[in-house]
This record gives C-alpha cells, sequence and structure tokens, in this order.
C-alpha cells in the first residue's frame, strides 16, 4: 500500500488541482501523509538527528535500561508501559530548551533553527488544509491562535532496543491530541504503524528527509469529522533503536475549538420549511439551499410566507 506523498513542488505550477486533490484524499481516507520538496534545509535535518541520536548514547541510553521500564519483563508486567525514552521541547509561545538538563548551546540553536522553519511548513499546511475543506486559508490557524498563538512542541524519543518485542509496544496504540503532527523520524529503523481500513500499515522509515504528516483530534473536531486523526502505535525492535522527533502544531490552550460552522449541517428547522425552499431550488445545488436553512434556524432570514 503506497502513502500518499505530498510534493510541493507541484502546488504552485500546472499540477496543483491533482496535489491538493490528493492531499483532500490523504486526510480524508488516511489521516497520514508525506511531504517532500518541503523547503527545510537537509543538512540541518541531519544535524538535528545526529544531535538528537548523541544526546541519547550521552545521557538517556544507560539510565533507560536502568528504569523499572527496562525491568517491567522481570515483573511480567508489560501491559501498561512504553518501550521509550523521551523529552518534551516547549517552543510557542514559551520556550523551555534552555531549561533542559544537558542540552548545549549546539543542541538549542540547531533544534531552535529547524523549527523556525518547521513552523512555516505547519502554517503552509493548515491553510492547504483549510482550503481543501472550503474555508478561508487562515481559518485554522486563526482557531488555533488563542490569546498569544498556535501551540507549538516537540517530543523527541528514542525508541531502544528490546530484548522482547513480543511483550511490549515501543507506544501504545493512540490517536494525537493536538492539530497537525510533522514527524522528523529514523531513516533505517521503522516500527511507526497506522490503522487504516482495518489492517496496521507499517510505516516505512523516512527517504531523503522526508517528513511524515498525520492530523490529530482537534483538525477532526473542527472539520466535523470529515479529515479523522488516524489510531497509531510504536512497535518494539529487537535489533535497531529507533529516532522519533514529531512536532505539534496545537491550538493555543484557550483556543475555542468547535466545528467550523461552514461545515455543519443545517439543524432544527421543520421539513415543512425545507419543503417550500425545495419547492423553489430543487434543480439547484444542495449546498445553498443548506445555508439559507442555516441562517433561517438562526433567526437571520424568513423563509417568505
Amino acid at each position: 500500500m503506497v502513502i500518499p506523498l505530498i510534493d510541493f513542488n507541484e502546488l504552485d505550477g500546472d499540477k496543483r488541482r491533482e496535489t491538493m486533490a490528493t492531499l483532500h484524499e490523504a486526510c480524508e481516507n488516511w489521516g497520514f501523509f508525506q511531504i517532500e520538496n518541503h523547503g527545510i534545509d537537509k543538512q540541518l535535518m541531519e544535524k538535528v538527528k545526529d544531535l538528537v541520536n548523541q544526546h541519547y548514547e550521552e545521557n538517556l541510553r544507560d539510565n533507560f535500561y536502568d528504569s523499572d521500564i527496562a525491568k517491567s519483563f522481570e515483573k511480567d508486567n508489560t501491559n501498561t508501559i512504553d518501550w521509550e525514552t523521551a523529552f518534551f521541547i516547549r517552543h510557542h509561545p514559551d520556550s523551555n530548551i534552555n531549561n533542559l538538563p544537558n542540552i548545549s548551546e549546539e543542541f538549542s540553536k540547531t533544534v531552535n533553527d529547524y523549527i523556525d522553519q518547521l513552523i512555516k511548513v505547519a502554517e503552509k499546511l493548515s491553510m492547504l488544509i483549510s482550503e481543501n475543506l472550503g474555508l478561508e486559508k487562515n481559518y485554522i490557524m486563526e482557531t488555533f491562535s488563542g490569546s498569544k498563538g498556535p501551540s507549538v512542541g516537540t517530543k523527541v524519543a528514542k525508541y531502544p532496543q528490546c530484548p522482547h518485542p513480543e511483550l511490549v509496544r515501543g507506544l501504545r496504540e493512540h490517536t494525537d491530541a493536538g492539530g497537525i503532527i510533522l514527524l522528523l523520524q529514523d531513516d533505517q529503523v521503522s516500527g511507526l504503524e497506522f490503522l487504516k481500513d482495518g489492517q496496521w500499515i507499517k510505516i516505512p522509515p523516512s527517504v531523503n528527509n522526508t517528513i511524515f504528516i498525520n492530523t490529530g483530534d482537534q483538525v477532526e473536531v473542527l472539520s466535523n469529522g470529515r479529515y479523522k486523526s488516524g489510531l497509531h502505535r510504536v512497535m518494539a525492535d529487537k535489533n535497531g533503536s529507533r529516532l522519533s522527533i514529531a512536532t505539534f502544531y496545537n491550538p493555543a490552550g484557550d483556543a475555542i475549538i468547535s466545528p467550523a460552522p461552514k461545515l455543519l449541517y443545517p439543524n432544527n428547522f421543520t421539513f415543512q420549511d425545507y419543503l417550500k425552499l425545495y419547492a423553489t431550488t430543487k434543480f439547484d445545488d444542495k449546498g445553498p439551499r443548506f445555508e439559507v436553512m442555516k441562517k433561517m434556524a438562526d433567526g437571520e432570514i424568513s423563509l417568505p410566507v
């Protein structure tokens, strides 16, 4: 099964309509896709991965294998744990990267430079998704903004080699709570899986620094269920240690989230009123008819007697 791939270069040329259709189909029927030619400096992406792997080897690896998680097999208690070691970096509106332990100045600067470029990609995706939903292009961005702008943070995770991968998940099945998730992942070790049509789809390692995208619960709510968040998990691996750098472009904590009114069906009207309107608009598109019924139900207009 071929995972949808969105080429950002094709959004400005003759293939824009086709590319937008692919994006819509990916959001509606998959909940995940990949993007290429996104404009982020590939050397910077490689440096981020190198620094994260170095940080893991120097500061996290030994502690993980000495932790209760690693010892859980001795207690036969693996149903409620995740075979991962991770930490979370807040970027916007308030950064915590300089307060995290054992983070070098080089690490901090490199990650910040990467996030500055990645946020532009997230904003572009939010506009493309808004457009495909028939909304104003800034709709998602403005809805997510709250009082201080969208919330952006990164979960930096490693899924260490596991002696008994058949007994534990790297990360248990879940959907993501937020908005748009942009994943810079391992280019060697796989493990991420998404559920589609009742089957678990194995997501291969990233090639040429493509970025893997999935949509979260807030996009499902905002789209009135049209773009559903995808259930996913990470499988533990006996032979490799997998890298995952997942950045979340989320609503602000005080952002008010609800289905976009334009995507809601009309409600609280009588069938008799609908038939009156239908009698004069039967052979017209139903969309404008629904909009009239919404306005009538909201008291903005009344039907002629």
